[in-house]
C-alpha cells in the first residue's frame, strides 16, 4: 500500500513482469549444425592436411589468399571461420566480411561492399594492447556462382589491397573460378568425410544431447548424407524433434524424415519391368504418386541400384543408365514426373527382353 501511495502504481505484478522479461531474453535453441560448429582449427573433422597448414598460419599470425573447394558439408566455411576466430579473438566480427556469393554475386557488390571494406585500414594492436595481425579477411562463400565480370573485377581488388586484406573463396567446383584468381590463391581441397569420422561426430552429439538411437541407424544416416556432415546432423536433429526425446531413433524413422525411398520399391519396379506388363507398370507409377515420393529421388537411388545389381549384364546397365540420365534431365527442365517414370519403365522392358 505504501509503495502504491508513493508511486501511484501497483507492484503486485512486478515479479511476473521480470520473469516475462527474462523469458523474452532467452535465446531460442540453436541448430545443432551451429551449436557444434568447430571453434578452432583442431576441431575440424578429417581434413588433416588443411588443418596442418592452417595451424602453421595461425601460429605465424598470417594467411595467404585461399581457395577452398570440395563437396558440400565437408567443413570449408567452418574451417576458415575457426581460423579467423583464433587469429583475431575478440575482434573477429570487426575484421571479417562474410558474403554469400550466390546471393550477392554481381559486379556492383565487388565495386561497393568488397572494395569499401578492403580499403579500410586495420590496426596491428588490439584495444587491450595485445598484438593483432594488421589485415582483414573477406570470405566469399559459393564463389563459383559469381559472374565472370564480378570475378574479373575481384582480381584487380585482390592485387591492390593485398597489404590490408586477405581473400578466402569457397566453392564446390573449382573449374568455375577464372584462372587469374586461382593463380593468386593457395588452393585447398576438402574431401568427403569418411564413414567412421561422421559416426564419431554423430555419437558425440547424441551423447551431449541425450539422443536415444539404435547402433544400426548411424550407418543409415551416413548413407543418406553421402559424406555431408551438415546434412547428417540436420537429419538427426529433425528426427529427434519429430519423434521426441523418449523415442529410440531407428532406420525407418530416418528414411521417413529424409524422404529416402525404401529399397523394396526399387525392387518391385524392376520386377514389374522384367515381367513386361505395361498395365502393372502404370498401376505401380500411380501408387508412387499417391505415396508422395519424389520421382527425382527415386531415379537418383535407382542409378546406384542398377549399377550394383547382380542380375543385369553390362549392356543392359548401360542402356538403363543412359535413359536414366535423359529422364533426369527432363525432370530438371520441368517435365512430367509421371511421363518420365513411365518412359524409363518402357525402356527397361525393352532392354530386358
Amino acid at each position: 500500500m505504501q509503495a502504491f501511495l508513493k508511486t501511484g502504481k501497483s507492484t503486485a505484478g512486478s515479479g511476473d513482469k521480470s520473469q516475462g522479461a527474462l523469458a523474452a531474453r532467452r535465446k531460442p535453441p540453436a541448430p545443432w549444425v551451429e551449436k557444434y560448429r568447430p571453434r578452432n582449427v583442431d576441431d575440424v573433422v578429417e581434413q588433416s592436411e588443411v588443418v596442418a597448414v592452417l595451424r602453421k598460419c595461425v601460429e605465424g599470425g598470417d594467411l595467404p589468399n585461399m581457395l577452398l573447394y570440395g563437396p558440400p558439408g565437408t567443413g570449408k566455411t567452418s574451417t576458415i571461420l575457426a581460423a579467423s576466430r583464433q587469429i583475431f579473438g575478440d575482434m573477429f566480427k570487426d575484421r571479417i566480411l562474410e558474403l554469400n556469393a550466390s546471393d550477392e554475386r554481381g559486379i556492383n557488390v565487388v565495386r561497393t561492399k568488397i572494395k569499401n571494406f578492403s580499403q579500410l585500414s586495420a590496426s596491428s594492436v588490439r584495444p587491450d594492447g595485445k598484438p593483432c595481425p594488421p589485415f582483414k579477411i573477406i570470405i566469399l562463400d559459393e564463389a563459383d556462382s559469381m559472374t565472370h565480370a564480378a570475378q574479373s573485377a575481384l582480381r584487380r581488388t585482390m592485387e591492390k589491397e593485398s597489404r590490408s586484406t586477405r581473400f578466402c573463396l569457397i566453392c564446390n567446383y573449382v573449374s568455375r573460378i577464372i584462372v587469374p584468381i586461382t593463380s593468386r590463391c593457395s588452393k585447398f581441397r576438402f574431401k568427403a568425410l569418411g564413414e567412421d569420422k561422421v559416426i564419431d561426430r554423430l555419437k558425440y552429439i547424441c551423447e551431449m544431447e541425450g539422443v536415444k538411437i539404435e547402433d544400426d541407424a548411424y550407418k543409415s544416416i551416413v548413407k543418406i548424407s553421402g559424406g555431408d556432415l551438415r546434412r547428417a546432423i540436420t537429419t538427426l536433429q529433425s528426427c529427434y524433434r519429430l519423434k521426441g526425446p523418449e523415442h529410440v531413433i531407428n532406420t525407418a524413422d530416418l528414411f521417413e524424415m529424409s524422404g529416402v525411398i525404401p529399397e523394396y520399391y526399387l525392387e518391385d519396379y524392376l520386377e514389374i519391368c522384367r515381367s513386361g506388363n505395361y498395365e502393372r507398370l502404370e498401376q505401380f507409377v500411380r501408387e508412387i504418386g499417391f505415396s508422395a515420393y519424389s520421382v527425382g529421388q527415386m531415379m537418383e537411388q535407382f542409378v546406384e541400384f542398377i549399377v550394383h545389381h547382380p542380375g543385369l549384364n553390362d549392356p543392359q546397365k548401360a542402356t538403363i543408365c543412359d535413359k536414366l540420365g535423359e529422364c533426369c534431365f527432363r525432370l530438371q527442365d520441368g517435365g512430367s514426373e509421371y511421363l518420365q517414370i513411365m518412359d524409363l519403365g518402357c525402356c527397361i522392358i525393352l532392354a530386358l527382353k
